[in-house]
């Protein structure tokens, strides 16, 4: 029988899952196939409506070496293993003659802990194990969450908390899981032979496919633990989130509260000696946070200095003196042992990382309203170690919508640790950069309108004249917007203002789950709504329902943000452009997804109005522009008016 060819099996894949095949699908499918076929590495640039998941699932399959593919979002994971997986699975199996498998692996306090379920969680401040079910009221929120996990735990087959339904809070969650350091072992624990987190590893062992998502690949390629199989080829989906999800995976933390639980849980453990030098160290830690204000810390003032290494030298002494619990009526001692070790380790490596002030990193202090203040410090790039540990033992593709900066991948590609594209030479990864387009019209399914008459916004203070534009915009448009804003106060302040001046509702993020405010923007067109980053990649409304998306201002990161100054300085330092390499980079990745979410469907009309004349005026501004779909652009506010009008006027007359 002669080996079917790409094409074919493409054919009936997209067959499968009822799609439409796409020339872009096509060659981007070729070029996946050719990239694993090489060793070599592949950025793809797939618009919405291309079909991506099955341009790299299929060569993927085909070839027959395990694969990893990595997402950032749960429903792409959930699209991949629930619809796209078994359907692609079963058409290709009478042309391959084989049935390739495929798993879900994510980290372990993902999957319930039966110990945790069973024996309780370590209490921090009375000793033996907490019932939590004992404990909890029955009538509370928090008591029926527990007793329904108890109830889900005797029915689930993988103990993944998003398949319990409805999803519980993270506190109820947090008493029934455990970290990777928290974990006894499969060895030790008495459920161990029945762990969710241990079968879903076995389970990925053995599979073809393994979906994971990005911070579980960071962990992998960070902690030099391995978790996830052998694999020889890495496909990551989502890709313009990679750096951020390794950046946060790579950031250390201390908090007093943190640093408090560490020394409770210890305290019965060791020696009074040991104890006791914990307790002070943490003490003067935390008088010094609250005084600490806001900002990067250049060099670590010596106060902070000192009180560091205090607690770095005691919790080293807390972890070489940890043994039994001087109480014998603890129950569980390996479980207490154990959360006591975790939480008390990490206070000493980030104390440690900090005290010994690599050039590499950044740290800072953060405050929060309600939580105080933290310690933070994080890589000043990534770029080095995924270049190391990405790049180095297989072949990888990294696709998304938006990975075409500016008019070329090099701004994407270097924050990966990929020299420009084409360069050679021996340690240098060899790669190629591809846009197989979009199935989309966009110059005419969409407009881009820049309100360029506006005032420059400043960094503070009200912006009279951008809520008057917002106003007379929705009200074109008949609703049917989407507001994504650079903050959370923008957002509420526009939705305060528009709620007193037009009739339209407008839905505020924040004031129902995320999930239920897209259900009821969708559900009624004439319906807006307004909200921050997470919905600049969230929202997937086709159709009459999102007909206009506004952003208030270009989303560039704060100024005093520490760890994007801090790259920026970084760049100039090195002689190149800080502004273009960071700020800009980070604005049109943003703005791209933005964009993205008005034209889902064929059939899709609408205007995306950038309220900021920055776009249209400053030299960076056709940078900008380039990363953005092709839309027709304009800066004429009457023609907008009158196209949002009639976009309206056609959909009420359809009866939408």
């Amino acid at each position: 029988m002669t080996k079917p060819s790409l094409p074919e099996l493409l054919h009936s894949a997209v067959t499968a899952v009822g799609g439409v095949e796409r020339p872009g699908q096509v060659t981007m499918a070729e070029a996946v196939a050719e990239a694993i076929d090489d060793d070599s590495h592949l950025l793809v640039q797939a618009g919405t409506g291309t079909g991506k998941s099955l341009g790299y699932l299929v060569p993927a399959l085909a070839h027959g070496e395990r694969v990893v593919v990595a997402t950032a979002t749960l429903a792409l994971q959930r699209q991949l293993v629930e619809r796209d997986l078994p359907r692609t699975v079963e058409a290709l199996h009478p042309l391959l003659r084989r049935r390739p498998d495929f798993a879900m692996l994510k980290g372990r306090s993902n999957y319930l802990c039966l110990h945790r379920l069973h024996e309780g969680v370590p209490q921090d401040d009375e000793d033996g194990l907490f019932d939590q079910f004992e404990a909890a009221a029955p009538t509370s929120k928090l008591g029926k969450d527990l007793l329904r996990m108890r109830d889900w735990a005797d029915e689930t087959e993988t103990g993944d908390r998003d398949d319990l339904t409805p999803g519980v809070s993270d506190r109820a969650w947090h008493q029934v899981s455990v970290s990777s350091r928290e974990c006894l072992g499969a060895s030790k624990c008495a459920y161990g032979a029945e762990c969710f987190a241990e079968m879903a590893r076995e389970r990925a062992k053995l599979a073809d496919v393994v979906v994971t998502n990005h911070a579980l690949l960071a962990i992998d390629a960070i902690e030099g633990a391995p978790v996830l199989p052998q694999h020889e080829v890495l496909i990551v989906d989502e890709a313009h989130e990679l750096v951020s999800r390794v950046t946060g995976v790579a950031t250390g933390e201390l908090t007093p509260g943190q640093v408090n639980r560490a020394v409770r849980r210890a305290a019965k453990l060791v020696n009074e000696k040991a104890a006791d030098a914990l307790q002070t160290a943490a003490e003067s830690f935390e008088r010094l946070m609250e005084l600490a204000l806001p900002g990067r810390l250049e060099e670590i003032p010596e106060e902070l200095g000192y009180a560091l290494m205090a607690l770095r030298d005691a919790a080293r002494t807390v972890i070489g003196a940890i043994g039994s619990t001087r109480d014998k009526s603890v129950q569980d001692e390996d479980a207490v042992r154990k959360q006591a070790l975790a939480a008390v380790e990490n206070v000493h490596s980030v104390a440690e990382r900090i005290t010994q002030g690599s050039e590499y990193d950044v740290v800072w202090f953060e405050r929060h309203d309600r939580f105080g203040a933290s310690l933070r410090v994080a890589p000043l790039s990534v770029s080095g170690l995924l270049r190391e540990k990405l790049f180095a033992e297989r072949s990888v593709v990294l696709t998304s919508a938006t990975l075409k900066l500016g008019g070329d991948f090099n701004g994407v590609g270097a924050s990966l640790g990929l020299a420009p594209e084409g360069s050679g030479g021996e340690d240098v990864p060899r790669w190629k950069g591809l846009d197989v387009g979009s199935p989309f019209d966009y110059p005419k399914q969409g407009i881009l309108y820049v309100a360029r008459h506006l005032a420059t916004p400043g960094r503070e203070g009200s912006r009279g004249d951008m809520m008057d534009e917002l106003a007379e915009l929705v009200e074109a448009a008949g609703g049917r917007t989407l507001g994504l804003f650079s903050s959370m106060r923008a957002a509420k302040a526009a939705a305060e203002e528009l709620r007193g001046r037009i009739g339209n509702p407008i839905l505020l993020q924040g004031e129902e789950t995320l999930g239920e405010l897209i259900k009821s923007f969708a559900a009624d067109p004439q319906t807006c709504l307004f909200g921050t980053l997470s919905l600049w990649q969230g929202v997937d409304v086709p159709g009459p329902g999102c007909q206009l998306v506004v952003m208030d201002r270009i989303p560039f990161p704060r100024p005093d943000d520490p760890l994007m100054s801090a790259r920026q300085k970084a760049v100039e330092e090195a002689g190149g452009n800080g502004f273009m390499a960071v700020a800009a980079t980070h604005a049109a990745l943003l703005m791209a997804q933005g964009a993205g979410r008005l034209v889902r469907a064929t059939g899709d009309r609408g205007v995306v109005a950038v309220l900021d004349p920055r776009l249209a005026n400053a030299r960076y501004g056709s940078y900008l522009r380039a990363s953005l779909p092709d839309f027709w652009y304009t800066t004429d506010r009457n023609q907008v008016r009158r196209s949002l009008a009639a976009i309206d006027a056609v959909a009420k007359a359809e009866g939408k």
